[in-house]
């Protein structure tokens, strides 16, 4: 796949999406937003691409959302009527929550590695994933409320389930920078790593891993979590039952089993 401000790669079922405008902290301008949506309708619809991994290249992760496109949605939105121009403004911040949402209508797994700085725009960008590590180098911040705004793209919806409503309120009302120990120690990554290299390694390592697990199985564990999220118990188990019913008779079962007892690693087709 070819993009103007991602670089992606399919190598032994792990798909790697990395944001690529280093010359400018990888700041997420529209174009950005557009690719990242299509890079992961392409995962969620390419077979082979089991997992995702996604990174930034350059010093930084990802500087959040590009003030050049802040400052131009005025012109974009512009209407004589006030009601209507509204209504624009509207459908541009549900497009871009759409375009984060996509990381989670991805039926595969997304790991965030995260280096440097993820400011803004960026939290909401791995609030997204399903897993998020770091190197000890990586900063984090809820930027918007220093440019007088309230983060509208998933950041306050998502990670009171991360990290807590009382931490989230802190961060979002201070805009403080966080470190990755604290990241850590909060919830908000699983895991940090010493060095950038250090965290490339070990993420694609949890990749492959979970590349090499049934593909079915996998989709079908995001679906549950993602489900059990927003509904009750009750709710989730009864949704759980109805998937198995449907899927667990498979071909993955068969060979997992067969595997367990010759204690050879099974070979799932994708």
């Amino acid at each position: 796949m070819q993009f103007d401000t991602l670089s992606v790669t399919l190598d032994q079922h792990i798909a790697t999406i990395t944001l690529n405008r280093p010359d400018k902290a990888n700041a997420m301008n529209l174009a950005m937003w557009h690719d990242i949506r299509s890079a992961f309708r392409w995962v969620d619809a390419t077979p082979e691409a089991r997992v995702a991994i996604l990174q930034g290249e350059g010093s930084n992760f990802t500087a959040g959302i590009d003030l050049q496109m802040m400052m131009g949605l005025g012109a974009q939105i512009q209407n004589d009527c006030e009601g209507r121009m509204r209504e624009s403004l509207r459908a541009v911040i549900l497009d871009l929550q759409d375009t984060l949402s996509s990381l989670e209508r991805c039926r595969k797994p997304v790991l965030a590695a995260i280096h440097g700085a993820c400011i803004g725009g960026g939290i909401d960008l791995i609030a997204c994933a399903d897993m998020r590590y770091c190197a000890a180098d990586a900063t984090f911040s809820i930027k918007e409320i220093d440019i007088g705004m309230v983060a509208d793209v998933g950041t306050l919806q998502r990670l009171p389930r991360l990290i807590g409503e009382g931490m989230l309120r802190e961060l979002a009302y201070t805009g403080r920078r966080i470190d990755a120990a604290e990241a850590r120690a909060i919830g908000l990554v699983n895991r940090v790593f010493d060095t950038r290299a250090a965290l490339q390694e070990g993420v694609r390592a949890i990749a492959a891993t979970i590349a090499a697990k049934s593909p079915l199985s996998i989709r079908g564990s995001k679906e549950m979590i993602n489900y059990a999220r927003d509904h009750t118990v009750a709710d989730g188990l009864n949704y759980v039952a109805t998937w198995n019913a449907a899927m667990l008779m498979s071909d993955d079962l068969q060979k997992a089993l067969m595997a367990g007892m010759s204690k050879q690693p099974p070979e799932f087709t994708n």
